[in-house]
């Protein structure tokens, strides 16, 4: 038995529900066992791949499949060219699928616009011919600060048809953070919105994009030469002739032909920032081949991809990586048909994503726990006024699902009989790396389950020895895979010193705890930034949190550790309530009930010291919960910077409730 180090992490709360695979997906089993056994040669498994689901230009070579010898700067495919727009629009036309729908959009007011492979291919080629015109070439960065409108999906495929480079930031982000982002890659173009639609209102963009673009402290001007604004909302805007540029106007000027050039595997596709909650933000930066057949793959055999029946929608905005690998990427190589949306999932009524699912028979869903739960608080009435006979598969992604939420989500959503695929990956893995399988896997409601065929996965501890069944580690992957990021842009001391610092450069810490069960199959546990030592005990928010979210007056929860002069730190909790038990969640002893249910469901090391009953949780625009925030609240600090939640006022509220 390994030692308990202090990177270990207790682990004392047990999940024993299971749900044999469905027989509906026992043809899917067949040959997803096949693949196991194949991925267990990993660098021939992923050059089958790339050959079975990608058009090549130029083939590459078996012997330049990966080239390894600079850890952890890997190449995949790096002799080989291809052109990834070409991969999710113009071969599906060519095959003779022009026809299939490749895109259903839902603004939130409702208005609708779809798209054909072939309209959408027209789309895309002209924009392409509009960027070439205003001068920008194969390698050059391009910012796209958009709402989800058709627009957004149809400039990141531009940018990449003609080989440069886009860095595509969320809608919600301020100047500060556009301006960073921007001067950071020198970004030559933007393009961006008049404004877009958010819970029922209108929200200016382009004024930020102005602010943004001013000279900065120093004096020293932007590196952006034009601005590209679509309209969306009709808002008035301040012009700049000469650099601003209405799409509408400049797109009915170009040819609509444009023939898609090879580039090689390894030219950058993106570079993706993250939140930056602290320090300088990080652009991830992926690469091409080796992206686009990881994402084509995953997304093929994670969702049991059918092209020509499946109608699917990640709920993901394309700001996030979610939304580059599976609401843009994955789906369009694969010539899927996909719905996205503009708005938010309670506007303009609570129902409006059952709507959604009703309308376009939606039968693949990909959402985030943080949703989930949100819809658990409302209660199971409101889905149950809407038609989801269509859906047959669900899927969780962005943090660990707690069993409730996924029990919650198969059985109301799902009817009771639909598998639910909890996927874990990062940004920085650019595609999903461990996942149940449909057909395949015994689910466990909050496992992640295991690594996808060629994909190697280890939990260790601080030592790098890999744990004991059900001990709690930390989670690494320890072989290169296709869509790892290349680097963090201008910075690769960064890169090696945040990822591949710790067990060396041929192994990626990925920052989460997790412990492997009896059978193999893996649970995370959270950031390792989010555990708590309790009188020695390291324990993981995420099951303090699971086990609070299991009582039935409990829609959600956070769960973050507190200074406390006799056992180190104290558990300190954070309730959101359903409707439907709001009056008992008011009761005075509703803080002791919950305090008792968590020492019965895991053990008296776990029991809060505080419970504390809130209307909501401070979340960043991707859903995550910013748990920095609630220690500050938990141990009397002045509140940290708030710029980055969906809500700044949040914490204000939070904070009344508390005195």
């Amino acid at each position: 038995m390994a030692e308990n180090s202090a990177n270990n992490i207790d682990n004392l709360m047990h999940e024993a529900r299971r749900f044999p695979p469905a027989d509906a997906f026992a043809k899917a089993a067949v040959a997803t066992g096949e693949l196991y056994e194949q991925g267990e040669h990993p660098v021939e498994f992923w050059a089958a791949q790339a050959r079975e689901l990608l058009h090549w230009q130029k083939p590459f070579t078996p012997e330049r499949t990966l080239d390894w010898s600079e850890p952890p700067f890997a190449k995949w495919f790096d002799d080989g060219e291809l052109n990834v727009a070409y991969n999710c629009l113009d071969r599906h036309v060519l095959a003779g699928n022009g026809d299939r729908v490749a895109l259903h959009w839902e603004g939130e007011p409702g208005d609708s616009r779809s798209f054909t492979y072939a309209e959408l291919t027209t789309e895309v080629k002209k924009a392409a011919n509009l960027l070439t015109a205003l001068g920008v070439k194969q390698g050059d960065r391009v910012a796209i600060y958009l709402p989800l409108i058709p627009e957004a999906v149809i400039s990141m495929l531009a940018v990449a048809r003609i080989g440069a480079v886009h860095s595509v930031v969320f809608g919600g982000f301020s100047a500060e953070s556009l301006r960073s982002r921007i001067d950071d890659a020198s970004a030559v173009l933007v393009i961006t919105a008049d404004g877009g639609y958010r819970k029922g209102k209108a929200f200016p963009l382009k004024p930020t994009v102005d602010k943004a673009l001013e000279p900065n402290a120093d004096g020293e001007d932007s590196t952006v030469r034009n601005v590209l604004v679509v309209r969306r909302t009709e808002g008035e805007v301040d012009w700049h002739a000469g650099r601003d540029l209405w799409w509408h106007d400049e797109i009915a000027q170009v040819d609509t032909e444009h023939v898609a050039k090879a580039f090689p595997a390894e030219n950058p596709l993106f570079i993706l920032y993250t939140s930056g909650t602290t320090g300088k933000p990080k652009g991830i930066l992926h690469s091409s081949g080796g992206y686009l057949t990881q994402v084509a793959f995953t997304h093929k055999a994670v969702f049991d991809l059918k092209p020509e029946e499946d109608v699917y929608w990640s709920t993901a905005d394309v700001g996030w990586i979610t939304g580059h690998s599976y609401v843009v990427y994955g789906p369009l190589a694969n010539g899927a048909t996909e719905v996205i949306y503009e708005g938010t999932p309670d506007t303009p009524h609570a129902g409006r994503w059952w709507e959604i699912v009703q309308k376009y028979k939606v039968s693949i869903l990909y959402a985030a726990p943080t949703a989930i739960r949100t819809f658990m608080k409302l209660g199971r009435q409101i889905p149950k006024e809407f038609d989801l006979s269509s859906l047959r598969l669900l899927g969780s992604v962005g943090e660990p699902i707690n069993p409730e939420a996924w029990v919650w989500y198969r059985d109301v959503i799902g009817g009771g009989t639909i598998p639910v695929v909890d996927t874990w990956w990062q940004t920085e893995t650019g595609a999903i790396m461990i996942s149940a399988l449909p057909g395949v896997t015994t689910l466990k409601p909050g496992s992640a389950q295991v690594p996808i065929p060629g994909i190697a996965i280890d939990v260790v501890d601080d030592r790098f020895r890999s744990t004991e069944a059900d001990q709690g580690g930390l989670l690494v992957v320890t072989h290169p895979w296709p869509s790892m990021a290349r680097g963090i842009w201008g910075d690769p001391d960064r890169f090696v010193e945040t990822y591949w610092s710790k067990f060396g450069p041929t192994t990626y810490f990925a920052g989460d705890g997790a412990r492997r069960d009896k059978d193999g199959d893996i649970w995370l546990l959270g950031r390792v930034d989010d555990v708590m030592n309790v009188s020695g005990h390291r324990l993981s928010t995420a099951e303090i949190e699971s086990a609070l979210v299991s009582h039935p007056m409990v829609a959600e929860a956070a769960v973050v550790g507190a200074a406390d002069e006799t056992t180190g730190q104290a558990v300190v909790a954070f309730v959101i309530t359903r409707a439907s038990q709001a009056d008992a969640a008011a009761a005075d002893d509703a803080s002791a009930v919950l305090r008792a249910h968590v020492a019965e469901q895991i053990g008296a090391i776990a029991r809060p010291r505080e419970v504390h009953i809130v209307t909501e949780l401070p979340k960043t625009r991707s859903g995550k919960i910013m748990r920095r925030l609630l220690r500050d609240v938990a141990e009397g600090r002045e509140i940290g910077d708030t710029t980055t939640l969906a809500d700044t006022m949040v914490m204000s509220v939070i904070s009344n409730t508390l005195k």
